[in-house]
């Protein structure tokens, strides 16, 4: 930690905001704050979005003092109250908070500075803002940081593998941080994070998992796209230059474990996110353009095969609220789509395999690992 006059303290602790999960102000703009932020973080900011264009304007034409000015009147009375308010309030339920802008100069400066004078306590500010963090953040994913020795889990689709990862105390969940299920099927209801807020929440989780000084981390198998998220390649190179533990599973239980996650639970999300009727309609199109999208590889016939399975499955759901009959299209594309390719893919690297066993044993194996 870094200390510069008590009464406006900076700190370059990255590491301890990260295992403390420590609250943080980003005082930015808005559009800003969307592109990328931290965990834990509130976007309360000094500058609006408009403000902050007008100022920018100003200091391009007339220089830093007359910019500085202008922020200042830009921000007084009312405004500043409301600004000051909604940091308070956030200091108040989060004493531990902190606050920093983008490089850690004026704007937050200027707000820790009015933090203080209500206060009458010290709040801290990141020493080099947003930039120094993420910095480190990136540089914790860096090949020369990783400290353990890696392990890939791998399976055919639908064998559980992130059900058996969750399970793991040394494990990273790509797939959740991702907000993704990593197939081509693989979409939530909900948005994945921006590209900058993947990497920021990849690092805070393996700099958590790294500090329990494990020999292990296990990763399930993953390409270099999780959705529209890529894993940096530095990382991605390391945890899949590790070992591979195999996991087995029946034919039906695939079946059983890609009906829960892409059909139960998948509908689930998209009726609670816009109602029943226009939730499955929601899914249903979801569904379909998935299997258009691999229509090239899947080939024509067999592309109609599944389709009209999938349209029957949905048919028969609607009038009888039975799911059963997902079952048909699901089998035929994890026999048909999804096992070649694993098949292809396990030839390649069948001599890094350790062990296969089922989900038991697979968990039972990690945990001796670690």
């Amino acid at each position: 930690m870094i200390v510069i006059n008590m009464k406006y303290p900076l700190t370059n602790d990255f590491k301890k905001i990260v295992l403390e999960n420590i609250p943080l102000i980003d005082v930015r703009a808005p559009i800003e704050y969307q592109k990328g932020a931290f965990l834990n973080s509130f976007n309360s900011p000094i500058l609006n979005d408009e403000e902050r264009h007008i100022i920018g304007i100003c200091y391009k034409e007339k220089g830093n003092e007359e910019a500085t000015k202008l922020g200042y009147r830009l921000v007084s009375g009312k405004t500043k109250e409301d600004r000051l308010k909604s940091w308070i309030e956030l200091i108040n339920s989060n004493p531990s908070t902190a606050l920093y802008c983008f490089r850690g100069g004026s704007r937050s400066r200027i707000a820790q500075e009015w933090i203080t004078e209500a206060l009458n306590k010290e709040i801290y500010r990141l020493e080099g803002g947003y930039k120094a963090f993420r910095n480190y953040l990136i540089n914790s994913l860096a090949k020369e940081n990783q400290n353990y020795n890696p392990i890939v889990l791998t399976g055919f689709t639908g064998s559980g593998k992130t059900i058996v990862l969750r399970k793991i105390k040394n494990s990273i969940d790509l797939e959740g941080i991702a907000n993704h299920r990593g197939s081509s099927f693989g979409a939530h209801a909900n948005p994945q994070p921006t590209q900058i807020n993947f990497e920021n929440n990849l690092a805070y989780a393996l700099i958590k998992c790294i500090e329990q000084d494990f020999k292990h981390i296990v990763f399930e198998d993953e390409g270099k796209n999780i959705g529209k998220n890529f894993i940096p390649q530095d990382f991605f190179d390391y945890f899949h230059s590790g070992d591979i533990v195999f996991l087995e599973a029946s034919l039906e239980k695939r079946i059983e474990n890609t009906l829960k996650e892409y059909v139960i639970d998948s509908q689930t999300e998209y009726i609670n996110k816009f109602g029943m009727e226009l939730g499955l309609n929601e899914w249903f199109n979801y569904i379909y353009s998935s299997m258009d999208r691999v229509k090239k590889k899947l080939g024509g016939d067999k592309f109609k095969v599944v389709l009209n399975e999938l349209n029957l499955a949905y048919n028969n759901q609607l009038s009888t609220n039975s799911i059963d009959t997902h079952k048909n299209w699901i089998e035929i594309f994890l026999k048909e789509y999804y096992d070649p390719l694993y098949k292809y893919s396990l030839e390649n690297n069948k001599d890094k395999i350790i062990f296969r066993g089922n989900a038991l044993e697979v968990n039972e194996f990690l945990e001796d690992l670690r």
